[in-house]
Formats: structure tokens, C-alpha cells, sequence
């Protein structure tokens, strides 16, 4: 048997998120920058003939039957569109929090695509990739390739990849799931309703810390106070990282519960992260790194 080939599926951090309406279709327009963390589940395929999933890990059980998983939809979606497409069985560790606003679910069928790719030689640009992806999900296609850049439409429409600074982080959820129809439920916008317009997001013309610090600043997320309503707790986590020594800004991503904080060293992340673990053991907290190269790659932190 050949072989395990194996793919990290990192967390998808939306540092900002602007609601730009409800379609009449009901989906919601958005604009989002977003950049990807050193933190990840992570991915292994036996290439064979028979399809098949496991899961394991920390949150796994949280992440529902394997037969409904995204890695499954994303397999069957590209099977569809290549003729005899080669598959295997996936091994799934997750240990992302589940319903967080990390893309957790979409990172991983992001993943399942790339070992796919490489099993049946497959280009990076194929256009059968990035088609699998939009039918899989609508945060699929951002994590297909995961890089700095931003994301409009439904998260169909993709910039080019940007040239952005590492930024020591630290994430972390207070042990809530929530679920994104519920956030956009309480946002409250009816269809073919405009949603907040403000300044279109538009990276930094240098790449460095301060420039998108103060860029990343200017801009907010829609759904934090919708959010809120939902669970009040996500206020509780923000004012706690705010209160940390060395905490430049903090902010929800995506459609919550999982909060960020940015920092100017990584000895502050990680030292915030030692506190708030002595006060809060519920919480799921992780420092790690977000931004810097282009693609993750193999740098991973535990999480």
C-alpha cells in the first residue's frame, strides 16, 4: 500500500469582516481580510479505491458523523468533475474548536482537495479545484490556498495573494459553539437589504507591522455584536485579551464564538496565553502566528 500523503488545514482568522448586504437568493454579500494561523487540524490520505473517512483528535466528537464531514462533500465534488478519479481513506485530525469562525470545517475539505490533487497529479490552478471548493462550501475556496488576501462575494471572489507581516497571536474561544445562521439571524438584514457600505478594505501600500496594524485597526467585524447577542461570553474574552501586556488589538473572526489578539512579540502571546490558561481551563487557547509567507506550509504550532 503506498504511503500516507498528509496536508495541514489551517485556521482561517477573519481580521476584518464587513456585511455588505442580504441577496435575494439569501446569502450574504461580504468583505473580508483574512490571513491564516500556524494552527491547524491536520489530514492523511491512503490513496485506494474506496472512499472513507476516520476522525480523531481533541474535537473530534464535536465535529459531528464522519459520513456528513466536509472532507467527504469535497471528494465527492471533485470526483464529480474528474473521470475516474483516484481516492483513498482520510484521517482526519481535528483540533480546531468546531463552529468557532475559524473555517475549520472548510480548511479541512480545502485539504482533502490538495492530497487529492497530488494523487491524481492535478495543477494547482486547475479550474476543477477551485469548482469542487465553491460547491463544497462558501469558505472553501479561500482556504483551497491559504495565504493573506481578501475575500468578497460569498466568498467566491478572491484577490491576490498580499504581502503581509507575521503577526504573533493569540486565539481563543470560551468554550461556546455558534452557529453562523444564528449570528447572521440576529444581524437581522432582510433580503435585498444593504448592510453596512463604510470604506472598502484595501490592504496597506507597505508591508510592514505598524502599517497593517493601524489597516487592520480602521476596519471592524459586522457580525461581533450580532455575535454578542447570540453569547455574551464572546465580550468576555474580548475584554480579557485587551487586558493582556502586549496586546495591540483584538477582535472576533469570522461569525465568532474564537477571538484574536495581536501582539508585538511572540513572548508576549505566549505569555498571555500562560495567564489566561491559569484562569480560565475551559477555554480553548492557542498562541501562534499569523500572516508572514504566502503559504503556511509545514510550520505548524500545537494548538
Amino acid at each position: 500500500m503506498r504511503a500516507n500523503l498528509s496536508a495541514h488545514a489551517p485556521a482561517k482568522i477573519n481580521l476584518t469582516l464587513h456585511v455588505r448586504g442580504r441577496r435575494a437568493d439569501g446569502y450574504h454579500d461580504i468583505e473580508s481580510l483574512v490571513m491564516f494561523a500556524r494552527c491547524a487540524d491536520a489530514l492523511a490520505l491512503t490513496p485506494g479505491r474506496a472512499l472513507g473517512l476516520a476522525t480523531q483528535g481533541p474535537t473530534a466528537q464535536l465535529a459531528g458523523p464522519s459520513e456528513k464531514n466536509l472532507v467527504l462533500k469535497a471528494a465527492q465534488a471533485l470526483a464529480d468533475r474528474v473521470p475516474g478519479l483516484r481516492a483513498g481513506h482520510f484521517i482526519l485530525t481535528k483540533r480546531l474548536p468546531v463552529a468557532a469562525g475559524l473555517g475549520g470545517g472548510s480548511a479541512d475539505a480545502a485539504a482533502a482537495l490538495r492530497l487529492l490533487a497530488r494523487v491524481n497529479a492535478l495543477a494547482r490552478d486547475d479550474a476543477r479545484l477551485g469548482a469542487a471548493a465553491r460547491a463544497t462550501g462558501a469558505d472553501v475556496p479561500v482556504c483551497l490556498h491559504p495565504c493573506t488576501r481578501i475575500m468578497r462575494g460569498i466568498g467566491d471572489i478572491l484577490e491576490a495573494p498580499l504581502d503581509a507581516p507575521a503577526f504573533p497571536a493569540l486565539l481563543v474561544n470560551p468554550g461556546v459553539a455558534v452557529a453562523t445562521r444564528d449570528v447572521f439571524a440576529a444581524l437581522g438584514l432582510r433580503a435585498g437589504e444593504r448592510g453596512a457600505q463604510g470604506v472598502p478594505v484595501t490592504p496597506p501600500a507597505a508591508p510592514t507591522h505598524a502599517a497593517w496594524l493601524a489597516a487592520i485597526a480602521a476596519q471592524a467585524n459586522d457580525l461581533e455584536a450580532p455575535a454578542m447577542r447570540v453569547a455574551p461570553v464572546i465580550a468576555d474574552a474580548l475584554t480579557t485579551l485587551r487586558a493582556l501586556e502586549g496586546c495591540q488589538l483584538a477582535r472576533m473572526s469570522g461569525s465568532g464564538a474564537t477571538c484574536f489578539a495581536l501582539f508585538g512579540s511572540n513572548d508576549d502571546a505566549h505569555a498571555g496565553a500562560a495567564r489566561l490558561r491559569a484562569r480560565h481551563a475551559d477555554w480553548w487557547i492557542a498562541p501562534t502566528t499569523l500572516g508572514g509567507t504566502p503559504d503556511v506550509g509545514d510550520a505548524i504550532d500545537p494548538c
